[in-house]
C-alpha cells in the first residue's frame, strides 16, 4: 500500500468517523468538508472521489492490523497466546479509534462499487490469514478441538467478535470494549478448546 500524507489520514479519518455515524449515503464531500473544515475542492485535490476516500480507509485499516497483528504473532508463542494477542490488538485499536468501527460491518459498503467490495475482502482476509494458522497450529498440538473444521472455527470466531463490535456501536461506544472483549476471547477460549 502506498504512503498516505498526513491530511490523507485527516480525512478518512474524518470519513470513519461520518460512516459510523450517517452510513454511506451520508458520506458526501460536502459534509466531509464541513467535518474537516475547509472547502470541497481541497478535498478533491487529496481524493478523485468518495469510493477513492472509502478505498484509502479500508486499505490503511488493512495495513494498520497487517502490521499490528504481524507484532502480535511474534511476541507471542503458544497459540491461545497467539489468538489471545490477535483480538486484543483488535479490541484495543478500537476502543483508541471507534471512528473506524464500519469497517467491521462495512454497513451498506457492500453495495457501493465493485472496487469497495474487493478492499473489505482483502481486509478480512487479512484478519484470517493471521487467525487461520494459529487456530490450525492450536488444532495440530491439541490445544484447541478438532471436532470441526479450522475454517469453521474461524468462521465462529470472527461471527462472534463482529456481534461484540455491533453490540458496542448499538451502544453508543458506551461500554468498556476492552473489558468485555477480554471476556469474549476467555468464553470463545473455553467454547474451543477440547
Amino acid at each position: 500500500m502506498k504512503e498516505i500524507s498526513d491530511r490523507q489520514k485527516e480525512i478518512i479519518e474524518a470519513a470513519g468517523k461520518i460512516l459510523s455515524n450517517s452510513g454511506v449515503s451520508g458520506l458526501t464531500t460536502k459534509k466531509l468538508a464541513q467535518e474537516m473544515g475547509f472547502s470541497e475542492a481541497a478535498i478533491y485535490r487529496h481524493f478523485e472521489n468518495k469510493e477513492a476516500i472509502i478505498i484509502e480507509l479500508l486499505g490503511f485499516l488493512m495495513a494498520d492490523m497487517d502490521q499490528r497483528l504481524a507484532a502480535a504473532i511474534n511476541e507471542n508463542h503458544t497459540p491461545e497466546s497467539k489468538f489471545k494477542a490477535i483480538f486484543k490488538s483488535q479490541f484495543d485499536f478500537f476502543s483508541e479509534n471507534p471512528h473506524f468501527v464500519v469497517a467491521v460491518f462495512s454497513d451498506g459498503l457492500l453495495e457501493a462499487s465493485e472496487k469497495i467490495n474487493q478492499a473489505i475482502l482483502h481486509l478480512m482476509q487479512t484478519k484470517i490469514n493471521y487467525l487461520m494458522p494459529v487456530i490450525m497450529d492450536g488444532q495440530q498440538k491439541g490445544i484447541f478441538t478438532q471436532i470441526i473444521t479450522s475454517e469453521e472455527l474461524v468462521h465462529i470466531i470472527i461471527g462472534s467478535f463482529r456481534l461484540q463490535m455491533f453490540k458496542w456501536k448499538i451502544a453508543n461506544f458506551q461500554f468498556d470494549l476492552r473489558r468485555n472483549g477480554q471476556n469474549i476471547i476467555e468464553s470463545l477460549l473455553t467454547i474451543i478448546k477440547p
